[in-house]
């Protein structure tokens, strides 16, 4: 399976990093290793100073599809949660003046944290979703989906493109403005029109 992360997906998080608003879908991608495991805390790697939580919607793909267009793209995923795309920024800012790829700040071991799924079908509207992080009992990222520069069906369609789309693969959809960083004794817990997906431990 691979993860396929959109960047820049809100207009007001890509203005609080100093980003050009892209006028398509940014693409990158972390690898399976990158999952953290269930019941695992987020251990803060040695190589960074300044992890950064991002909250997302994540998408999970049932069946196997290439070159999916928009208006068929709701046939491909029947699951979606929130996850954490952690981000080592300082290394990733390093990365980004040097003009190099960004894998290493953002495709570490860790660093794509996955809650707990719910059906699709649930929500009336996928365009029209809250969700959040907390943490230690605080809200630091409040979005919705209706926000996104691109939606769900539309990243889909762009991401099926270049990359044939399997079954067990995760979208990132994205992170609204309110990145920052996380430390030490941290609990981090992500919520989906206030249904708590997931609970989590820094170390």
């Amino acid at each position: 399976m691979k993860i396929i992360c959109i960047g820049r997906n809100y207009a007001d998080h890509a203005k609080e990093l100093n980003n050009e608003v892209p006028k398509s879908p940014v693409l990158f991608l972390k690898p399976e290793t990158a999952i953290l495991l269930k019941k695992q805390p987020f251990f803060i790697p040695d190589f960074t100073k300044d992890v950064h939580h991002e909250i997302e919607v994540v998408v999970k793909i049932n069946k196997l599809g290439k070159h999916i267009e928009a208006k068929f793209a709701h046939k491909y995923y029947n699951e979606i949660t929130v996850g954490i795309d952690f981000t080592a920024r300082d290394l990733q800012s390093e990365l980004k003046k040097a003009g190099l790829p960004w894998e290493r700040a953002k495709g570490f071991d860790g660093s794509a944290m996955v809650g707990k799924f719910v059906e699709k079908n649930q929500f009336t509207d996928l365009q029209n979703l809250d969700f959040s992080l907390s943490i230690n009992d605080k809200t630091v990222q409040a979005g919705n989906t209706k926000n996104m520069l691109f939606t769900i069906d539309q990243i889909i369609e762009e991401a099926s493109k270049y990359f044939t789309l399997k079954i067990g693969d995760l979208i990132f959809t994205g992170t609204p403005a309110g990145v920052g960083p996380v430390v030490a004794n941290d609990q981090l817990e992500g919520f989906l029109n206030s249904e708590r997906l997931f609970k989590l431990n820094v170390k």
